[in-house]
C-alpha cells in the first residue's frame, strides 16, 4: 500500500476536526500548531551519517513544518531508541545544539531499546503556537508560486555522502550541510504566514510538492523548471533545474501569494496557479513533458 492508499483508508477514521482531513502537514489543537515527522534509518538518513547531525535534522523537519504554518516554536517530545552509550552521546549533543539553536525546549517522550541489527527509528513532535496557519489548501487561480532559498542542495549533498565523495572543498562542505542539518525558515514563515494563501514546506520535492499544492486546492500548476534556483555549489556539480526540482530534503517553503505581491523575504518566482487540474511545466513558455520521477513517495 503506497502513502496515498494509505492516508485515504485513515480519512475514513473519526478525525479530530484539526486535522484539516490529513491533506496538511501539521494539526491544529487549540492555540497551538502539532505536526510529527519519523526518521528511518536507510530511508531518510544513511548508517554512515554522524549522529549529532541525525539529531539536527530530526528536529530541524519537524520545525520545518511549523515554519511552514508561520508558528512560534512552543515544544518537542521525543521518541529514541537506546543502542550503544557512544551513538546515543553523539546523538545527545546534536540534540542540545539543535534545539538551543530554535529555542525548542523539550517537553518529553518515550525512550526504548533498540533491538540489535534493526535500523533506528526516531520520531519528534513539534508544538507551535501564535501562528496564522495558511493551509496547503488555500491557493487560489491566479497566485503565483514562490520557494525561498536554493533547491537541490540536499540531494547533491546526500549523493556525496552516499558516494563518500566527503572532499574538503567548501561546496562539499556546504551540500553536506544542506543535506545533513537542514534550516527550517522560522523567520521567514513568520513574515510570509499572514499574506500568502498556501504554505508548505519542500520536503519531497518541489515538483511533487507543488503538485500536492495544487490538488489539495483544486487547481493547476505550472511549474518553469529553468527558474528554480540553484545555489553555486550545485551549479558546480552539474545539477540541472530539474534534477534540483525532483531531489527532495530542501526543507525551503513554497507558497502561493497574489500575483503582483512582492514577498518581505528572499524567495523565486518558480510558477502559478490556475483553474483546471495537474501539474505542467514549461521552458522558455513552451510546454515540456513531465519526467516520469517528481519526487518522493513512500511506498511508491
Amino acid at each position: 500500500m503506497d502513502e496515498a492508499s494509505f492516508l485515504a483508508r485513515l480519512r475514513a477514521l473519526p478525525l479530530h476536526p484539526g486535522a484539516r482531513d490529513l491533506r496538511d502537514d501539521a494539526a491544529t489543537l487549540g492555540r497551538f500548531v502539532v505536526t510529527s515527522d519519523t526518521l528511518v534509518e536507510g530511508v531518510h538518513f544513511l548508517p554512515s551519517d554522524p549522529p549529532g547531525d541525525i539529531a539536527w535534522k530530526l528536529v530541524a523537519t519537524n520545525l520545518s513544518d511549523l515554519a511552514a504554518k508561520g508558528a512560534r516554536v512552543a515544544a518537542i517530545t521525543l521518541n529514541y531508541p537506546l543502542s550503544d552509550d557512544d551513538w546515543d552521546d553523539a546523538f545527545l549533543r546534536g540534540l542540545d545544539a539543535v534545539t538551543r539553536a530554535h529555542a525548542a525546549p523539550l517537553l518529553g517522550g518515550d525512550t526504548v531499546t533498540l533491538p540489535r541489527g534493526a535500523p533506528r527509528i526516531l520520531t519528534v513532535t513539534a508544538f507551535g503556537d501564535d501562528a496564522a496557519a495558511p493551509p496547503r489548501s488555500g491557493a487560489r487561480a491566479g497566485d503565483a508560486l514562490w520557494v525561498t532559498g536554493t533547491i537541490g542542495d540536499a540531494g547533491a549533498g546526500l549523493a556525496a555522502a552516499r558516494d563518500g565523495a566527503l572532499t574538503d572543498d567548501a561546496g562539499t562542505a556546504y551540500l553536506l550541510a544542506r543535506y545533513r542539518r537542514p534550516t527550517p525558515r522560522l523567520a521567514e514563515g513568520r513574515a510570509l504566514a499572514p499574506h500568502v494563501h498556501a504554505m508548505m514546506d519542500v520536503s519531497d520535492g518541489l515538483l511533487i510538492d507543488a503538485a500536492r499544492m495544487a490538488a489539495a486546492s483544486g487547481l493547476a500548476v505550472t511549474v518553469a523548471p529553468d527558474t528554480v534556483p540553484r545555489s553555486a555549489a550545485a551549479h558546480a556539480r552539474g545539477i540541472s533545474a530539474l534534477d534540483a526540482a525532483t531531489a527532495g530534503d530542501d526543507y525551503e517553503l513554497l507558497f502561493a501569494a497574489p500575483a503582483g505581491w512582492s514577498p518581505p523575504v528572499a524567495a523565486t518566482r518558480v510558477g502559478a496557479f490556475a483553474s483546471g487540474a495537474g501539474l505542467s511545466l514549461t521552458l522558455g513558455g513552451a510546454p515540456v513533458a513531465l519526467p516520469a520521477h517528481l519526487g518522493y513517495q513512500h511506498g511508491a
